[in-house]
C-alpha cells in the first residue's frame, strides 16, 4: 500500500504542477475529446528532425488526465523518435494490463514517473483518461510524418 500512496503523490504533483502546459509553437496540432467524462487535450508537438523538441498542451479534465500530459512532456521532449515510441508502447501495455502487469526495475527505467499509474490500469474508464494525451501525441506525430491525418478521437 505505500507503494500505492507514492504512485498517488506523483500524480498529484504532476496535477500540481504541470510540465509543457500553455500551448507553444508546434509542427502539428490535435485536440482529442474523451466523452465518457468530458476530459480534453489540445496538444502540439515539434520536431527537429528525429528528436522531440517540444511538446506542449492545454487540457481540462481529471487529475489524472492532466498528470499524464505533463508526465508525457517529461518523458518524451528531446528524446528522439524511435525512444519515444518505444516510451509509448510501454505506457500503452502498462496501460491495457487491468491491473496484472507489477512495474519492475526494467518498466521503471523506460517509464520513470508514468509507473505511477500503474493502479490505473485497473479501472476502464481512467485508462481512456490516462492514454489521452500519449493518442493525441501519436496523431500528432503522424501528422508531421505523413502517417495520416489527424483527427479528434478518444484514446
Amino acid at each position: 500500500m505505500k507503494l500505492d500512496s507514492m504512485y498517488q503523490d506523483v500524480i498529484l504533483d504532476h496535477y500540481k504542477h504541470p510540465h509543457g502546459r500553455g500551448l507553444r509553437d508546434g509542427d502539428a496540432e490535435v485536440h482529442h475529446t474523451n466523452p465518457t467524462c468530458g476530459d480534453e487535450i489540445t496538444l502540439r508537438v515539434r520536431y527537429e528532425g528525429e528528436r522531440i523538441a517540444d511538446i506542449s498542451y492545454e487540457g481540462q479534465g481529471c487529475s489524472i488526465s492532466q498528470a499524464s500530459a505533463s508526465v508525457l512532456n517529461e518523458l518524451l521532449v528531446g528524446k528522439d523518435l524511435a525512444r519515444a515510441r518505444k516510451i509509448q508502447e510501454a505506457f500503452l501495455e502498462l496501460m491495457q494490463s487491468k491491473g496484472r502487469l507489477e512495474p519492475d526495475d526494467a518498466m521503471e527505467e523506460v517509464l520513470e514517473d508514468a509507473v505511477a499509474f500503474a493502479g490505473v490500469s485497473k479501472y476502464p474508464a481512467r485508462v481512456k483518461c490516462a492514454l489521452l494525451s500519449w493518442m493525441a501525441w501519436k496523431d500528432a506525430t503522424a501528422q508531421v510524418l505523413g502517417d495520416g491525418a489527424a483527427k479528434e478521437t478518444t484514446p
